[in-house]
């Protein structure tokens, strides 16, 4: 199969090429703004432990982090404010605020819907983990907020609230963002009225372009957001860079009861990749820890085409499948592409009127018939199937921001 993005073919291929896009802006605008065939429609959240992204992309200091990394520290933080004030035998209450290591997704799943909650979020989302899309991320996460007299140790107020947090990035954009709300559950004593205020980092290659997260008073009728912007930092030239970034939303609460605010607790987003190195365009653009599938139906415009690669898949035993972490990996090089096809499209073989020949896993990645270490498959399958289902990858690369050694697989419905 020949995707758009892919060079042309080899002189002696009688196979017209398809035109290159990687110079060609207004084509590539229409190209992105164009849906993308059986693609993406049944796309589904995945727990970012499930999807990791590229290894070999992402540096290991922004891997999918433990949302409750900081549990201990910030209880360890709260420990020594206490000490310290109970040292000075002080009357100021000492609030903390850490996250809750006990609630289930159970329990949080009704309070997440309540508050409207994207629904796949909601539905996936509230167990304490990040569910990553190729473009978003969300998760419900649960804190608890205690006010504590230091001089008797006796607990006189207490907040449960939620964290939904939800971050995005877009295709075409170096800039990408994250929000937090936090939803009050219950309440008691010294813990009510109190208001909550934050702000955000960035580490890697990122930075914190807009950061509002004024005071906001929390309570079963308000809910305080934080809204963050943060853009790469990696290089708008020459085209071919990468790099990853994390952003941290972080918080603490006030209260005119109390002699000071609370620690701060902190949130991390998964990684978010930002590039310029995909083919077919020049735009910078920013994707999620997810591994994204391409779908085909049997039942769909390419039937020939996907019986081929499922029958490439089951009895072959080749690579792609869905729900298995035996991946594809794009490549990129025009002249290893090429390579690909000679071997297994070699122009000596002969195409029956009406058909051309397919190649699986495709030509365009490292599993190909030549990098691939010689095991594929090829069906003669109609030409007009081949050409537009090479046309439906291409956009599914581009819309996908499928770079050089990104993982993906393939879905035969």
């Amino acid at each position: 199969m020949q995707t758009e993005v892919d060079d042309a073919l080899v002189e002696e291929d009688p196979v017209p090429a398809h035109e290159d896009l990687d110079e060609l802006s207004q084509e590539l605008d229409d190209e992105i703004s164009m849906p993308v065939p059986e693609a993406l429609e049944d796309e589904e959240p995945a727990s970012v432990s499930e999807a990791p992204g590229d290894e070999g992309l992402v540096p290991d200091a922004f891997a999918a982090p433990d949302p409750q990394a900081g549990a201990l520290e910030s209880q360890a933080d709260c420990r020594a404010r206490l000490a310290v004030a109970a040292a000075q035998e002080s009357d100021d209450l000492v609030s903390c605020t850490t996250w809750d290591t006990d609630t289930s997704a159970s329990e949080m799943r009704p309070a997440a819907n309540a508050w409207g909650t994207p629904k796949w979020c909601g539905e996936n989302g509230a167990d304490g983990r990040w569910y990553v899309t190729r473009f978003k991320a969300c998760a419900v996460f649960p804190f608890d907020l205690t006010v504590i007299n230091p001089r008797t140790g006796a607990v006189v107020g207490s907040m449960h609230y939620l964290v939904v947090a939800y971050a995005y990035s877009q295709r075409t954009s170096k800039t990408w963002a994250y929000q937090v709300e936090l939803l009050h559950v219950t309440s008691s004593g010294k813990a009510k009225g109190s208001s909550a205020n934050g702000k955000a980092t960035c580490s890697g290659k990122c930075k914190v372009t807009e950061s509002k997260f004024s005071s906001q008073s929390i309570s079963a009728s308000k809910e305080p957001v934080g809204q963050f912007f943060l853009d790469t930092t990696i290089k708008t030239s020459p085209k071919g860079q990468k790099g990853a970034g994390q952003a941290s939303a972080a918080w603490r609460f006030t209260n005119p009861a109390w002699a000071g605010p609370t620690n701060q607790v902190s949130l991390p987003t998964p990684s978010v990749r930002c590039d310029n190195a995909t083919p077919g365009t020049s735009k910078a653009g920013c994707v999620m820890p997810y591994i994204p599938e391409m779908v085909y139906a049997k039942n769909g415009a390419y039937p020939e085409l996907a019986e081929h690669i499922e029958y490439a898949q089951d009895t072959k035993n080749l690579p792609g499948k869905h729900g298995t972490k035996r991946y594809l990996t794009r490549l990129t090089d025009k002249a290893t592409i090429k390579s690909n096809r000679r071997t297994a499209c070699p122009s000596s073989l002969e195409r029956p009127p009406g058909k051309q020949c397919d190649e699986y896993p495709f030509a365009s990645t490292w599993q190909g018939a030549k990098t691939g270490g010689g095991k594929f498959s090829r069906r003669m399958i109609d030409g007009d199937q081949n050409e537009e289902g090479g046309k439906a990858l291409g956009r599914f690369y581009l819309y996908n921001r499928i770079i050089e050694k990104d993982k993906f697989l393939m879905w035969i419905k």
